[in-house]
């Protein structure tokens, strides 16, 4: 293993910093898998593949050992924690998840970009209006089937940012910098909409005695956390008891996770040379996206459709058929409806150089739901009750799909842009390029152009200017 001392330029928010790091060109298995979960791309593959894993092993001859595995009971009774592994996998681990997805949203409101609400409008609403867009083509499939199923309304309507960014980052080549900064902002507050439609519907007999011992303790976690007092000895009990008293209180132990990570400041303070939202951010990334998710998704899609009527049965179902159509067309629906009604009856304005037509195939890629659609698929419907299985079967089905039909929107899209950008010189056809990665630093999406510095480092010379090799020089780093 060899050592390289390295300086880059780090964006946190708006704020450029110098950070000198000792890095381990370890070639370790560890070391190249997380070095490859910063691809969104690989990071979906591999959520992908653990599902995949499971769909296989539960309709083999060998699934009644999935089914022992998935269903072994861990934890102590006494404290009502005697829970499946599935449970766990999904009450448990994906805390861990929420609360990097607390981080991020905590830094998109303070620093990000949440916090000019006139500059985000246009995404913020579109992202409520697709919500609206899957609900009501799920509702409709229901009511013309007659079936009038209407427990699985909240499934279609959450985004996989993961997943989103990593067909944008595939397929977008040609559409601007603002079709990336669109869909980052409309995933941000669709998984806020997402935890707060998990909070208030699928609670189940709360008790607000614990409901106020969990939300104290996430403000102790808070408190200490604003004093820059993060020892993991301190922080990781508070954490855990928190966990523990939201899952008491009868709401979804999740929620714990994205308040305790709304409580981290996300501005930097003193020597700090980052936000605590972005320190915490690193160090939980990998195991929430390397670990926590392949092993949430691992346990989600593991359906036994041989023994639910076969895939011609799971195909038929009504609560399959609204979901895998609600997710792509019901996000394409409230997306581009939406902000088509926006931008011509209300005069809102898009991002730079971005047209309706290029929200058209964006708004495909965000009907990708996967993490949170199975997870609101498990909570819908009982476990026995055969709606649960096909339910999360056509989650994986209609994000699938989703993904085809917004890759071809994008390449069509992409295609049409050169033909209409020489037919039209004069119009403001956008810069940059969406599939570009520096966008998103560290997994925290921000709508600021990643040119934009601050006037005071205007002369402050890039990564590549400062060092093209990215060798540390003793003579040309001060």
């Amino acid at each position: 293993m060899r050592l390289d001392l390295r300086v880059r330029h780090v964006r946190i928010g708006v704020t450029y910093v110098k950070e000198r790091n000792i890095v381990a060109t370890s070639a370790g298995p560890i070391s190249w898998y997380r070095k490859r979960l910063t691809s969104e791309t690989f990071a979906g593959s591999v959520l992908v593949l653990g599902a995949i894993i499971a769909l296989a092993w539960a309709n083999s001859p060998w699934r009644e050992s999935y089914a022992a595995l998935s269903n072994t009971v861990v934890g102590p009774h006494s404290l009502h924690l005697d829970l499946t592994l599935n449970h766990w996998a999904a009450d448990g681990l994906l805390a861990i998840f929420f609360f990097v997805v607390g981080l991020e949203l905590k830094a998109e409101f303070v620093t990000g970009s949440l916090r000019d609400i006139k500059q985000a409008l246009v995404p913020i609403l579109a992202a409520v209006l697709g919500m609206v867009g899957p609900v009501l083509i799920y509702s409709l499939v229901q009511v013309a089937t007659g079936k009038m199923i209407f427990q699985g309304w909240a499934i279609p309507v959450a985004t996989d940012i993961a997943f989103a960014l990593a067909v944008l980052g595939l397929f977008g080549k040609g559409l601007p910098t603002a079709a990336r900064t669109f869909l980052l902002t409309l995933a941000v507050v669709d998984d806020l909409l997402g935890i707060i439609i998990i909070a208030i519907f699928f609670s189940d007999g709360i008790s607000f005695l614990w409901l106020g011992i969990a939300l104290l303790t996430c403000a102790v976690f808070g408190f200490f956390a604003q004093k820059r007092i993060i020892h993991w000895w301190l922080l990781w009990p508070l954490a855990i008891f928190a966990w523990y008293a939201m899952h008491t209180s009868g709401v979804h132990a999740t929620i714990a996770g994205v308040v305790l990570g709304m409580t981290v400041p996300a501005i930097a303070q003193g020597s700090e040379k980052e936000p605590q939202t972005s320190q915490l951010g690193h160090r939980f990334e990998f195991y929430s996206a390397g670990i926590v998710l392949p092993v949430f998704a691992f346990f989600a899609a593991g359906v036994n459709v041989m023994d639910s009527g076969g895939i011609g049965t799971l195909l038929a179902d009504p609560v399959a058929i609204a979901i895998y159509l609600a997710l792509p067309f019901g996000k394409c629906l409230g997306i581009w409806g939406g902000s088509v009604l926006m931008t011509k009856l209300l005069r809102l304005k898009l991002g730079k150089g971005l047209h309706l037509a290029d929200i058209f195939a964006v708004s495909f890629v965000a009907g990708v739901g996967f993490t949170v659609s199975l997870l609101i698929a498990s909570l819908s419907f009982p476990a026995d009750d055969p709606h649960s299985a096909h339910a999360r079967v056509a989650v994986i089905l209609g994000s699938l799909l989703a993904m085809v039909l917004g890759a071809i929107a994008l390449r069509v899209r992409a295609r049409r842009r050169l033909v209409e950008a020489a037919s039209q010189p004069h119009e403001d056809w956008g810069t940059g390029d969406a599939t570009d990665d520096d966008i998103r630093l560290d997994g925290i999406p921000n709508i600021d152009l990643p040119d934009e510095r601050p006037r005071d480092f205007a002369n402050y010379p890039t990564p590549e200017e400062h060092d093209p090799n990215n060798e540390f020089n003793p003579d040309t780093h001060p």
